[in-house]
């Protein structure tokens, strides 16, 4: 939607507490009182906007890893998909404005924390466990929900931190890529000398 995606950039231009409802309808090209009309606050917009971003990547992983026929390949997908988005600039800059402003704005971080951060780490969980129940994977004794956790920081953790603290960009389509790759290798295979 225009609405939350001018939100979105919005947000992460000038922070929650510098945004006006005036600014994100200007950058959506819609006057304040047909925003006022779709949603009735910034709160309400912002957890919109977040709410939008994840359903894109729900549907996203859903349409592009789930076929079981390639299993590696498709928790390559998957890795992927959820590296794009943890990964992406305006999602990084919104985790800054969440962390600075979460203290005048609790409910933001909050917002975030369930609508994104949880529901990334539940959309893998349930990926990897349609996985097992095919069986095409084997988590063993480890709940679904901890091994997302797990493969999401594998995937995120170090570049996540790397751009956060502005030591690197975010890395390329390339990067994410051999990135996503090398952890689908290492979570299907482990690291055991094969005899």
């Amino acid at each position: 939607m225009v609405i939350f995606d001018a939100a979105r950039r919005e947000f992460a231009a000038s922070g929650f507490a510098a945004t006006s409802m005036d600014d994100v309808a200007r950058r959506a090209g819609v006057s304040t009182k047909t925003l006022y009309r779709l949603v009735s606050g910034k709160q309400a917009l912002f957890e919109g906007m977040v709410a939008d971003r994840m359903d894109r990547f729900i549907s996203g992983v859903r349409l592009r890893a789930c076929d079981g026929s390639n299993i590696k390949g498709a928790l390559r997908e998957a890795c992927l998909a959820c590296a794009e988005l943890i990964l992406d600039g305006e999602v990084i800059a919104l985790q800054r404005l969440i962390l600075a402003d979460s203290d005048k704005f609790p409910d933001i971080a909050e917002s975030f924390y369930k609508s994104a951060m949880r529901r990334t780490v539940t959309t893998l969980a349930n990926w990897l466990r349609t996985q097992q129940e095919r069986g095409l994977i084997a988590l063993r004794e480890i709940d679904p929900e901890a091994a997302a956790g797990m493969l999401l920081g594998m995937v995120v953790f170090a570049p996540q931190r790397a751009v956060l603290f502005g030591r690197e960009a975010p890395p390329d389509r390339a990067e994410l890529e051999r990135r996503a790759e090398a952890c689908a290798t290492l979570f299907l295979e482990g690291c055991a000398v094969q005899r």
